[in-house]
């Protein structure tokens, strides 16, 4: 049923064996803005497993149990004996130390938020030339007691007397606290210490490379005959997915766009006159609104309307397909983010995207994702690096179930126009406010919650709308945006004034963890 094109696109790559982590894919990313290719493993991959993946570094993450608690995660032993540089973060650092012969006490009282750091070997290599007094961020219970023979400590805190360690011999490095975060301001240093001077990487991934492997690997994936059907939403992602392939297969490429009622104001017409303008594709226009919230009628269960709506949208491509002669690979513009958030061996399901979870068991096609292993703002730079224009490559992401998801309840066409107008002023005076770029997402929500309300001297009973605007770096943690109170002040007047049914607005302040950036 799927076809994956994500292959390692470097010889060079660290895996980051997941333990549970909050940080895990904050971890993933410091690595390569580092310039090396990493991925998220699960704790349960084996060593003989590692062998085969033959990996230049692996990083163990953080995790929220102890290592004294029955059932905490561990990983095989033996992936101290292969002979490749491991570093420990936090928790990981703390299983180092327990299952090579050191000891983990339990602290009276745990480190968490900003510590002072003190450095006892600046000579070191993860600490080389790091001054001796500096801030990190601690977020443990547990402490490292003493180390196994032949590791020398580095560094430590008031409440962990090993902060930091290593053994140059075993390639074994770890630290208490997170590198990872903001909150330590010489965190990426050493990761990039541990990366080249612990592993030796050369450290040349780019976004070169990524278009370069990932041409190959289309290439191999869909052979030198027939054709791929694109599912293009107008967004960054299916556009970066439609101009990778389009530079692998060439004409062969069919791209499809479907209009499925649940778009933004205006936005169908917009995508249609961008794309025509700027690719040199084939594109269709498929409407089918009618049918999308046919399906989605009386349905109120969010899992049930991503699900609802994947499976539409294949069944729109299946029939797609049939006017596509040779046609088996469907293009989707997946990303790291949607698979970890869908659910996998090593982290638990948040939400089915569409183009994931939401899949149907019996489609009948073979998927292309060659951005199922990045990042949001790579696959910006993918973009640029193919040379598409900003209106493309900064557009502010969209879910691929459209407004279904910021609907709460059930989807109709009433509640849909009402959510169409009142997110086209806050788009549109995001816009007027010059913050495009600072913001990550701002959109409008339709909540299902009527409110009592006083206009023209009269009782009103209508809608509020909650506007939601976040600032994120990849979508897999977010900020809520503070806003200038002026610029809620017009949104919520212009709302209130002009779309018809709303007597309340409401500004969502909630940021990513705990809430996620859309409502369902």
């Amino acid at each position: 049923m799927s076809g994956d094109t994500s292959e390692t696109p470097t010889e060079e790559s660290v895996l980051v064996v997941d333990f549970g982590a909050q940080y895990a894919q904050l971890i993933a990313r410091r690595i390569r803005e580092a310039n090396v290719y990493s991925e998220i493993v699960p704790h349960t991959i084996t060593a003989a497993e590692i062998r085969d993946r033959a990996p230049t570094g692996i990083v163990f993450s953080g995790g929220p149990k102890s290592v004294h608690v029955e059932g905490a995660p561990v990983i095989d032993p033996e992936v101290y004996e292969l002979d490749i540089p491991v570093l420990g973060i936090c928790y990981g650092a703390q299983l180092i130390a327990a299952q090579t012969g050191g000891s983990v006490g339990r602290n009276e009282r745990g480190e968490y938020g900003r510590t002072e750091l003190t450095v006892h070997d600046p000579d070191s290599t993860l600490l080389a030339g790091d001054p001796e007094e500096q801030t990190v961020w601690m977020s443990h219970f547990d402490a490292i007691e003493s180390l196994p023979d032949g590791f020398d400590t580095l560094a430590s805190t008031p409440d962990a007397p090993v902060a930091a360690f290593e053994s140059v011999d075993r390639k074994l490095y770890g630290v208490q606290y997170h590198p990872e975060v903001a909150h330590t301001p010489l965190g990426q240093r050493v990761i990039e210490r541990f990366l080249s001077d612990g592993c030796g990487a050369d450290r040349r991934w780019t976004m070169s490379n990524v278009i370069d492997t990932q041409v190959a690997a289309i290439q191999a994936q869909v052979g030198d005959s027939g054709r791929v059907i694109c599912a293009l939403s107008g967004g960054v992602d299916s556009a970066v997915a439609a101009a990778l392939v389009h530079r692998a297969v060439g004409d062969r490429l069919v791209c499809v766009y479907v209009d499925t009622g649940l778009m933004r104001k205006g936005e169908s017409e917009q995508i249609v006159e961008t794309f025509e303008r700027n690719f040199g594709v084939e594109l269709r226009h498929v409407s089918a609104g009618d049918r999308f919230l046919g399906k989605l009628a009386g349905v109120t269960d969010p899992e049930v309307k991503r699900k609802t709506i994947g499976e539409q949208f294949i069944r729109v491509f299946e029939a797609a397909k049939a006017d596509v002669d040779g046609a088996r690979f469907l293009v989707q513009g997946t990303l790291y983010p949607d698979v970890i958030e869908s659910g996998t061996s090593d982290a638990a399901k948040i939400k089915s995207h569409h183009n994931v979870g939401g899949l149907p068991e019996d489609m009948d096609f073979e998927l292309v994702e060659p951005l199922r292993l990045l990042f949001k703002d790579e696959v910006r730079s993918v973009g640029t690096e193919l040379g598409l224009p900003d209106e493309i490559v900064w557009r502010q992401p969209f879910p691929g179930p459209g407004l279904a998801v910021r609907i709460v309840g059930e989807i109709t066409a009433e509640r849909v126009a009402l959510l169409q107008d009142a997110d086209a002023i806050v788009r549109e005076e995001i816009r007027l406010a010059g913050l495009e770029r600072e913001i990550w997402q701002a959109f409008a929500v339709l909540p299902g919650v009527r409110s009592v309300g006083v206009m023209g001297d009269e009782r009103t009973y209508a809608d509020a709308v909650v506007i939601r605007a976040v600032t994120s770096e990849d979508a897999m943690t977010a900020d809520w945006a503070r806003l200038p109170y002026e610029l809620l002040d017009r949104l919520s007047n212009r709302i209130i004034n002009e779309v018809r049914g709303v007597n309340r607005v409401a500004y969502d302040i909630t940021s990513k963890p705990p809430g996620t950036i859309e409502w369902e």
